[in-house]
């Protein structure tokens, strides 16, 4: 699984950093040395020494400074206020950080790391029907193959506004009703108003493991005389970074002229699949720089003494599994993004950018540049010799992704080159070139303009003005995250 893990020699060189001021304060699952009353002392001493290490943003923290605590007892008793190991690592984060998290469940982590999670196949957004309004609607985006969703009929494009017949609201909860193993939706019908009225149909959905391929459509697609190849890629998994190389050496015998690479709704994910996949679409940078990692600043320090070269991350000719990287050497590439383009999705676009000409096309992405680690509850913080008293692990941002040239911090995302929205109404059937936010990019390559909006002149249109509040992808551990490999784990990722 592409989880890291740290070593041995990892630990060793952020206790040095963490630690020289006071190597009094107890480490991972020691027993307390004072009459401190905790119930989680153990646990909530991992995620302080954890956070303490690594964490990105430890500067922010006051809490967090080697120095911050005299000694074990006075640690113990801060740690002893929060009723909560969720309330303690929610107290330790930076209030730039929208993206750390924990985890009561990293078994659950690690399989959707892989690709394997609880789904029914519908991947579906929510919004409220329109500005001001309560209600709320969720439409499907995709189906997966070969589950319950697509046995049952579902389809891009479906509204619904019931979950086992409760009208969906604001005040909602949304994750008791998506967590349901089986749930019914009730479908609706939008009119151009944002009146909604129901369609009298119900579909009971049942979730069960899935290993999700990201590929979701490879194709060339032949349009007014160019070959333009197309690849919908919905996660950066490395699990299927085999699938997704195979992907690019159709594409390449195709001989296609132009590459659509789809992340409108990619959250991101492995670190070394973003720089593959990069790779796979030029193929003439092997060994130049792709990105470049700022940690905090005593684990830069650290970095820059000990092996600099850590902090590159440069262009590869080979896959993890040592498999030749099918190479398309295009000088230029249109990259179909969202808000919910995220992370990995980000870094592709930020690394490529000094190289080739990268049209973006779409709306502005979500604006993570930053990747982070999983560390367990163990005496080196792996997944090894992790307690066997809980199952929690923490994802905590470790460093922040610049491009060759230095540009990082893009907290407000990344905007689009030309700009284009999908409408509800008519979101169309997914690889196919009359399905509109794909025929936008087609006609740009083809034509340099995008193509008339027939909507563009509807007075109050509720789409144009639909306020996105969350997708299937919130449900997922891994959503909008960015993470460090485990093939990285001799030194500190």
């Amino acid at each position: 699984m592409n989880i890291l893990k740290l070593s041995l020699s990892v630990i060793s060189l952020a206790a040095i950093v963490a630690c020289s001021t006071d190597d009094t304060i107890t480490q991972n699952n020691q027993q307390p040395t004072s009459d401190v009353t905790n119930k989680d002392q153990g646990l909530d001493q991992f995620i302080w020494n954890g956070m303490n290490q690594v964490y990105l943003y430890k500067e922010d923290v006051p809490k967090l400074a080697n120095d911050a605590f005299a000694n074990t007892t006075e640690l113990n008793k801060f740690l002893a206020t929060f009723i909560s190991p969720e309330e303690l690592y929610a107290n330790l984060q930076s209030e730039q950080d929208r993206f750390s998290f924990l985890t009561d469940n990293y078994v659950q982590l690690e399989q959707s790391f892989s690709g394997v999670s609880k789904s029914n196949g519908m991947d579906f957004s929510l919004a409220l029907v329109s500005q001001g309004s309560n209600d709320v609607i969720g439409f499907v985006r995709y189906v997966l193959p070969g589950t319950d969703a697509e046995a049952k009929g579902v389809k891009r494009g479906d509204v619904f506004n019931t979950i086992n017949g409760e009208k969906l609201t604001r005040s909602s909860d949304f994750n008791t009703l998506f967590g349901q193993t089986t749930y019914t939706i009730g479908l609706a019908f939008v009119d151009s108003d944002g009146n909604v009225t129901s369609r009298n149909q119900e579909i009971s959905l049942t979730q069960s493991e899935y290993t999700e391929n990201p590929v979701y459509i490879s194709k060339v697609i032949e349009y007014q005389g160019q070959k333009i190849g197309y690849l919908m890629y919905n996660s950066f998994v490395g699990d299927f970074d085999a699938q997704l190389n195979t992907a690019f050496g159709d594409l390449k015998a195709a001989g296609i002229n132009d590459l659509i690479l789809d992340l409108r709704y990619n959250g991101g994910g492995s670190v070394r699949t973003a720089i593959d996949l990069s790779a796979m679409i030029t193929g003439q940078f092997t060994g130049d720089i792709f990105s470049k990692e700022i940690w905090n600043k005593e684990l830069q320090a650290a970095f820059n003494a000990q092996d600099p070269e850590r902090l590159i991350n440069r262009f590869r000719d080979t896959i993890r599994t040592g498999a030749p990287i099918n190479s398309l050497n295009l000088s230029r590439v249109y990259i179909l993004t969202t808000d919910r383009s995220a992370s990995a999705s980000e870094l592709v676009i930020n690394g490529l950018d000094p190289y080739i000409e990268t049209k973006k096309i779409g709306d502005t992405t979500t604006g993570k540049f930053q990747a982070s680690i999983t560390l367990y509850d163990s005496d080196n913080f792996g997944r090894e010799g992790a307690s066997t008293e809980h199952t929690y692990a923490i994802q905590p941002l470790v460093l922040k992704s610049a491009n060759k040239v230095g540009k990082t911090d893009f907290v407000n995302g990344l905007a689009p080159d030309v700009n284009f929205r999908e409408k509800i109404s008519n979101l169309g059937i997914l690889g196919e070139p009359t399905e509109p936010f794909l025929n936008a990019a087609l006609e740009y390559i083809v034509n340099g303009v995008l193509p008339a909006d027939p909507n563009a002149k509807r007075k109050n249109g509720f789409i144009e003005e639909m306020e996105i509040l969350g997708e299937s992808n919130m449900f997922n551990p891994t959503y909008q995250r960015m993470y460090i490999d485990h093939d990285k784990v001799d030194f500190i990722r």
